[in-house]
């Protein structure tokens, strides 16, 4: 009886130690799964300074080639300048698949030289994108695409030559379509950016600090239609001559560019520093360039004509001329004899005597 006893007491001690263990088990498990959560939500990342009450996390100067992966959750602005981050890659800012709450993102002074397609996935609340300040040398068609809310992307100082021919297909509604301000200052732009402008609802278009030197007719003419748009052009070299006609026109007569009064000419020299709202109409009226061209084209064709009518009276009348010429040649050969006659009287006092 009391080995029985014995036995049924130690399985039940067995199921008790069994049962503890599983509890144990699982608040530890429960323990690790808290520290994790705090941890991945409120970790600063390395080489960053983070900010919850306003949610920004800045990070500066770093040796990372790649945009960190451990933002906290709560971020709203992230700022990452002066690293050495290349190339955008597809989903850089998606952190184990999911969707962040940024709303500012920017990323001046990084080097930044290609931007791959689907670089920005997981930023659907995303309003302000800065790309200011870089050595774009690709951008790819889908480069912005998930970017549904942007409302500003500034770009200045950052487009070389093959990004600027790329722009245009990436600035496409699907990927942006309710961007307001667009900012391409300082990329040595000769002329406005062949962008789809009545696609978007764009407000502003910033050009300044740019080697704009003429906007044509046909360009004049997509600024009559965009009157929403507002056109920001100081800082750029313009040449004040008939070819800048239509657009002194645009600028008198329209509001959409606020800086107007900071427009002046550089070329050519006598107008060098006038503002071109300045101008006089007649300074830029082509028909008056062309008829002093035309005057002066008349001016030497009748100059040649004339010429060529003395070279033929010349040729017709080389005989007398030359009879003309030999008689002239005879007169003065006589007067100078008659003055070295006399000049030989004077010098010799016989020579005079004999003479009286």
């Amino acid at each position: 009886m009391r080995k029985k006893m014995w036995i049924f007491h130690r399985a039940d001690n067995s199921k008790c130690f069994f049962l503890i263990w599983n509890q144990c088990l699982y608040y530890a498990a429960v323990a690790c799964l808290l520290f994790s959560t705090v941890r991945t939500n409120d970790a600063c990342p390395e080489d960053c300074i983070c900010a919850r009450d306003s949610g920004t996390v800045t990070c500066r100067d770093g040796k990372d080639t790649e945009v960190p992966g451990d933002i906290p959750e709560w971020t709203s602005t992230l700022i990452l300048k002066g690293r050495n981050i290349s190339t955008l890659q597809r989903g850089a800012f998606m952190s184990n698949g999911t969707e962040t709450e940024l709303t500012t993102l920017s990323l001046s002074y990084n080097g930044i030289r290609v931007i791959e397609h689907y670089a920005f996935l997981g930023l659907p609340r995303l309003h302000l994108l800065d790309l200011s300040h870089n050595s774009l040398e690709f951008i790819s068609a889908r480069a912005f695409h998930g970017l549904l809310e942007l409302r500003s992307l500034y770009l200045n100082h950052s487009l070389l030559p093959p990004a600027t021919e790329q722009l245009s297909n990436a600035l496409s509604t699907q990927s942006l379509p309710n961007l307001h301000r667009l900012e391409l200052a300082g990329n040595m732009l000769k002329h406005i950016p062949q962008i789809r402008l009545d696609m978007h609802n764009l407000h502003a278009l910033v050009l300044i600090n740019n080697s704009i030197e003429s906007i044509g007719g046909d360009n004049v003419t997509t600024l009559y239609q965009q009157r929403r748009v507002r056109f920001y052009l100081s800082l750029n070299p313009f040449r004040c001559n008939c070819e800048l006609e239509a657009f002194y026109y645009w600028l008198k007569n329209s509001s959409q560019c606020p800086d107007a009064g900071r427009l002046v000419c550089s070329e050519p020299e006598s107008r060098r520093g006038v503002p071109v709202e300045k101008l006089r109409e007649e300074d830029l009226d082509c028909m008056n360039e062309n008829l002093e061209a035309v005057s002066y084209v008349f001016l030497g064709l009748v100059l040649a004509l004339i010429g060529v009518v003395f070279l033929m009276v010349l040729y017709l009348n080389r005989g007398g001329i030359k009879r003309w010429l030999n008689n002239i040649r005879d007169a003065c050969r006589d007067q100078m004899e008659v003055y070295h006659y006399r000049y030989e009287q004077d010098s010799d006092p016989r020579l005079a005597n004999v003479a009286v």
